[in-house]
């Protein structure tokens, strides 16, 4: 297959071709050392605190979508066929202050400045999608934002009173969008790219099967699709990733199918892009889903990606195994699936040969007589790792429990169910001691670490008081109140 040796997108106004893009060279990097755009600050340099925060457009199905995105850890190769938006092409009417630029001075949103281009971006983005939106709604669209100064009822405030200075209808984006979809197209050759140096090469493969082809050539090659863990890899552990294949524009991977029976989401999914089918079919995944990271992690971020790294602190794996999932794993043209508890072996170590992927995860749709619940467990409510993630699924039939699967994260060196706990509940009638017994044989399923998120006393306290937790809040003869958001 010929290939292009180049990536094209568009940064702000003006047309933009890189010829020798490594796959480790950060947007960040290139804007603020390459571009002197240097708005964008570099803050943690992990994806927590949003001081780098830039929209990225780019067309799906013929639709141009913006989303935030951390530039600190996007790589710029995986930008081609993108439009870039920072903070410096932001303007108002004859020049002046943007409407949420203008709303931030006038409501004494900024102090020292440094985290505003930041929230003025996050803010854009939400403006633009939503001008009217709740504190609840501002409060999410700013959870990957990090500011020390001012605090944040400011910025609240800001955001709530944009939509005065001017509509979102007269944004150069809207205005723009026709001509900005044209150029996008026009990017667009349905091609292999491949680019930088041959230590550090980054690849873009055409399609799926192409994606299949490349691991054949390059079986030790990092995948990269939202960049949120392999982007660390760099920017903290300055790690080599080359050669590194870029998966996240392929929309092959991206498809959300809901059948009668199951639903099936595609491993190049964003936590953004199925929360409101998953949480539609799933009710109770919709307050743990506003807490995985913040906004620009989960505009990034994919459900595959989280399963593929292994990672026992993942936040998706624990409760996609407690709900029956399945991984489907393509070799070439050749696919298998599994139960996704058996993809994960060992700390480190995942049921994947090197030519294979993660291409779909199939969810079981809910059946009458399940008890569903998912809890995170971390020392910030918002954008933080969990210190234990616990995922719960029990069916009752004629008040005894005929089935259970009882999940956690941060327990093991694995996302893991808890067997025995599982044993000690099944076929027991639905009660409080059916729980307690269940609390006390968690101590035989796990042996958890002590590291600076938790100690092991009490990661398996929290682990057993949720159990409790899960019986009090389905419990029908339950009196006293029990708060589903205190976690």
């Amino acid at each position: 297959m010929t290939h292009r040796t180049e990536i094209r997108f568009l940064l702000n106004g003006a047309d933009v071709i890189v010829t020798d893009a490594p796959a480790d060279k950060t947007l960040l990097d290139y804007l603020r050392l390459e571009r002197r755009l240097t708005g964008s600050k570099e803050g943690c340099a992990e994806g927590d605190c949003g001081a780098c925060t830039v929209l990225v457009g780019r067309l799906a199905g013929g639709v141009l979508k913006y989303e935030t995105v951390n530039a600190c850890i996007r790589f710029l190769a995986s930008l081609d066929g993108c439009h870039v938006v920072t903070i410096e092409h932001l303007r108002g009417e004859n020049g002046g202050l943007h409407p949420i630029q203008q709303a931030m001075v006038d409501f004494h949103g900024s102090q020292c400045g440094f985290c505003t281009p930041g929230f003025v971006m996050s803010l854009y983005a939400l403006w633009m999608g939503n001008p009217e939106p709740t504190d609840t709604e501002v409060e999410s669209a700013i959870q990957g934002n990090l500011c020390r100064c001012t605090g944040y009822q400011p910025i609240i405030a800001a955001a709530m009173a944009a939509n005065r200075y001017g509509s979102p209808a007269q944004d150069f984006l809207e205005t723009e969008r026709a001509t900005i979809t044209e150029r996008l197209a026009a990017l667009s050759d349905g091609r292999r790219v491949v680019t930088g140096p041959d230590d550090n090469k980054a690849i873009l493969p055409a399609d799926v099967a192409d994606f299949a082809a490349v691991l054949e050539d390059f079986p030790q090659a990092t995948i990269v699709a939202g960049s949120t863990d392999v982007g660390l890899w760099v920017t903290k552990f300055m790690r080599p990733i080359g050669p590194a294949v870029f998966i996240s524009h392929l929309q092959e991977l991206k498809s959300v199918t809901l059948s009668d029976t199951a639903l099936e989401i595609g491993a190049g999914v964003t936590y953004s892009e199925a929360q409101a089918t998953i949480c539609e079919i799933f009710p109770h995944l919709k307050s743990y889903w506003d807490r995985i990271a913040g906004q620009q992690v989960r505009n990034m971020g994919t459900i595959g990606g989280n399963i593929a790294n292994g990672s026992p602190i993942g936040d998706t794996p624990p409760v996609l195994i407690a709900l029956g999932a399945q991984i489907v794993l393509r070799n070439g043209a050749t696919q298998r699936s599994l139960p996704l508890e058996q993809f994960f072996i060992e700390y480190g170590k995942q049921d994947r040969a090197p030519t294979e992927f993660v291409e779909s995860i199939l969810i079981p749709r809910p059946r009458s007589g399940q008890f569903h619940a998912a809890y995170k467990i971390s020392k910030r409510r918002d954008e933080d790792i969990s210190s234990v993630a616990a995922g719960f699924c029990v069916t009752v039939s004629e008040g005894r429990i005929t089935d259970c699967r009882l999940a956690f994260g941060g327990m093991a060196g694995t996302p893991k169910r808890a067997a025995k706990a599982e044993a000690a509940l099944r076929g027991q009638p639905w009660g409080e001691a059916a729980f307690v017994a269940a609390g006390k044989a968690l101590e035989a399923d796990f042996t958890p670490l002590s590291d600076w998120r938790a100690s092991a006393e009490y990661r398996a306290t929290a682990a057993r008081n949720l159990l409790q937790r899960f019986f009090l809040t389905h419990d029908e003869t339950t009196t006293e109140a029990v708060d589903l958001l205190s976690a």
